[in-house]
């Protein structure tokens, strides 16, 4: 017996009704950060070397401090959906498995400004 409606099972809907989106943004936030993350290690191992002048210099190109500053936030948000789905599937206490969702999304969150402005902060060369 299948209670869901045709136009739910058309419309990707299930139970909780909120279809696959986030199963979706995972998969595209992980696909994203293949090309990102070969960018960023092929571009760190042909620095001639990884000192503080080397490393400001190389985020001074705008394309790479657009480069790094997606690899980060892309990043960021892979994480964050995927420890929300592992506090959903394994924290059973309602109160605690709200309180971690909100923590870990706040965490996030400045981890995410936190990257963004150490980029942008030496990529505009205001160190």
């Amino acid at each position: 017996m299948n209670l869901t409606t045709p136009l739910s099972k058309v419309l990707g809907l299930g139970a909780a009704k909120s279809g696959v989106e986030h199963w979706w943004a995972q998969r595209l936030t992980a696909a994203a950060l293949v090309p990102l993350g070969l960018w960023f290690a092929v571009a760190l191992v042909r620095l001639e070397s990884l000192d503080y002048a080397a490393v400001v210099e190389w985020l001074g190109n705008p394309i790479t401090a657009v480069l790094l500053l997606l690899t980060a936030v892309v990043g960021v948000y892979h994480s964050h959906l995927g420890v929300q789905v592992v506090v959903e599937d394994y924290v059973a206490a309602k109160a605690a498995k709200v309180l971690t969702l909100v923590v870990s999304a706040f965490a996030h969150v400045v981890l995410a400004v936190a990257a963004a402005f150490a980029i942008l902060k030496v990529a505009f060369g205001a160190v």
